[in-house]
């Protein structure tokens, strides 16, 4: 992973250090997610995943690919409850 260091500026009210912030890249985001990075890219563009562009790259927050993984959990017991792809062609 890497991280970029950026330094908290005074001139714009502080706020957070990218130093407390792990960065990912794409690339890095993808494996994680095991997943394209076409399908990354359209998780992104669709608002599903934060993403941030830094200067001519993108990085994502590692805290909020984690909470996107979180959010992507199965609860027990809801597998059988949503209609498989085959069984709504059938039923067309």
């Amino acid at each position: 992973m890497h991280e970029i260091p950026l330094h908290r500026d005074e001139r714009y009210g502080g706020g957070v250090s990218m130093n407390d912030i792990t960065w990912l890249n794409t690339a890095e985001t993808a494996r994680r997610l095991g997943v394209t990075s076409r399908t990354l890219y359209r998780f992104i563009d669709e608002g599903q995943l934060p993403a941030y562009r830094l200067g001519r790259v993108i990085r994502l927050k590692e805290s909020e690919v984690d909470e996107f993984i979180e959010s992507c959990r199965i609860e027990p017991g809801t597998l059988d409850s949503a209609p498989s792809r085959v069984e709504e062609q059938l039923t067309e």
